[in-house]
């Protein structure tokens, strides 16, 4: 061989350095990696450099070199292993394993009990025997993440986020592989749907479209919305939450190891601080946070339900004599036509909170709108402890509140002008019905209700403007 590449002048890949050949095939993925075993003995033999799969152990397993000295194997050994377990998701695993592993070291200290009620990964064979079951084919993401863990026990609180108001509580788990299965849909408007949470207090659900059916993306995962102004039950409006289970986890998981969802009293809460959402008047600062409630929401007749939480601070570097304590609030409400709410009242959620250096007051209140989306700012009058004749204002940061991305039901879509004007026209008495019945009652459809009001008047009444009063039904301007 040397003589024929002395005679011709030319180099042949047996008579390359090693070295360059290795630095080249650290650039190789692993399905060309392995098929150099096929093109020369030279390469096969290279291509089995333990070094070389390092890399694909750490990018596609996420294997760290503490569980390679716990195995005691090579990173070839280990990641031929791995692939024989796991490899039809190769493409989906590391994302979805590195989520439940930040998930996990993020809870552990903070909600012990929410990582205990995780379950143990489901086997291949029991996730074929759930697509036996079902009829469909799971999409390979969701089967990745049940390989990890299959869902967790219906406890409280759920995995997958709370909200508490007055008189609304929602936590939701995620659900088991078996379970799930159990609640599969095949009735009409929910068609091939599987539900990946629950509420036990509820009953609301997240689903996943594991066939493209009725209107719906297949992998979307959505709320579901009965349309409450069709005589169809199969009419149901669907809040979009992701296009994809990855997405879906994913992007929650990133706001809570993120602390964009607060932890409070061991619960996960599904609010969405914006950065912006801050104002500073002196020494106090006033952040905004906001979540949208989709199971007491609607898109048709539209009626969109938004929560929240509001956090009030003293700075520890004010003087003692800055005490103060909140007498009143006033709020701007603005929705997405411009319509224009203004609302006064005395103290928040029926308190008087008291703010002095260092001090932190929170409370949780909520609001509704006609319209997708709208905003909100005002401000707080207080007095000072020390000089209660004399009053000032703290700024309350303008906030924006949009619901997601919605999609309409195809059985909506499909009505003939007929049936939509009856509809349209039966909605219309029926509100004037409602109206006269509720006089008495706030007509405005984006209302300031606080809740735990300790003034038993008020508190009722702000209790009927969100929960009581009947929605408005008016015909819906946009279809999507």
């Amino acid at each position: 061989m040397a003589a024929v590449e002395a005679e011709t002048g030319l180099l042949t890949l047996e008579s390359l350095p090693t070295d360059p050949l290795l630095l080249i095939l650290s650039f190789v993925d692993y399905r060309d990696l392995i098929n150099c075993c096929y093109v020369s003995r030279r390469l096969s033999q290279l291509s089995t450099h333990d070094p070389l799969w390092r890399r694909h152990c750490k990018k596609y397993w996420l294997i760290s070199e503490e569980e390679k000295a716990r195995k005691n194997q090579c990173w070839r050994s280990l990641f031929i292993d791995t692939y024989s377990d796991v490899g039809r998701y190769i493409d989906h695993y590391a994302a979805i394993k590195k989520a439940w592993d930040d998930l996990k070291k993020y809870l552990e200290p903070r909600c012990p009990r929410m990582v205990l009620s995780l379950k143990e990964g489901a086997r291949e064979e029991d996730l074929d025997a759930v697509e036996a079951q079902i009829g469909c084919k799971l999409p390979d993401d969701y089967r990745c993440s049940y390989r990890i863990h299959n869902g967790q026990k219906l406890v409280v609180p759920g995995l997958l986020g709370s909200m508490a108001l007055s008189n609304h509580y929602r936590s939701e788990d995620l659900l088991d592989v078996d379970t799930a299965a159990g609640g599969f849909q095949q009735r009409q408007g929910l068609k091939y749907c599987l539900p990946l949470t629950f509420c036990i207090h509820t009953g609301l659900s997240q689903y996943i479209a594991v066939e493209a059916a009725e209107g719906r993306n297949k992998n979307e995962v959505f709320y579901q919305c009965p349309d409450q102004m069709a005589r169809n039950p199969a009419a149901i409006d669907m809040f979009i939450i992701g296009a994809t289970f990855t997405d879906w986890f994913t992007s929650y998981v990133n706001n809570v190891v993120s602390g964009g969802f607060p932890i409070i009293r061991d619960q996960i809460f599904r609010y969405i601080h914006d950065p912006e959402c801050v104002a500073t008047t002196g020494d106090i600062t006033v952040s905004v946070s906001t979540s949208f409630l989709p199971e007491l929401s609607s898109v048709h007749p539209p009626h969109y339900f938004f929560t929240y939480r509001i956090r009030i601070e003293m700075s520890r570097d004010a003087l003692p004599e800055k005490a103060c304590q909140l007498d009143s609030r006033y709020w701007r409400i603005t929705n997405a036509k411009g319509d224009v709410e203004e609302v006064q009242g005395p103290g928040v959620v029926g308190e008087f909170p008291i703010i002095s250096p260092g001090r932190i007051y929170e409370y949780t209140s909520c609001t509704t709108f006609s319209t997708t989306s709208g905003y909100m700012e005002g401000y707080y009058t207080f007095h000072f402890l020390y000089f209660k004749d004399k009053v000032f204002n703290v700024a309350i940061p303008r906030f924006h509140m949009a619901c997601p991305t919605f999609r309409v039901s195809i059985a909506r879509l499909e009505m003939g002008p007929d049936e939509y004007e009856e509809m349209e026209e039966e909605a219309e008495e029926e509100e004037e019905e409602e109206n006269d019945d509720s006089a008495d009652m706030d007509e405005s459809d984006e209302s300031d209700a606080d809740e735990n009001e300790s003034d038993e008047g008020e508190g009722e009444a702000r209790r009927r403007r969100v929960f009581d009063v009947p929605i408005r039904r008016r015909r819906c301007s946009r279809l999507f």
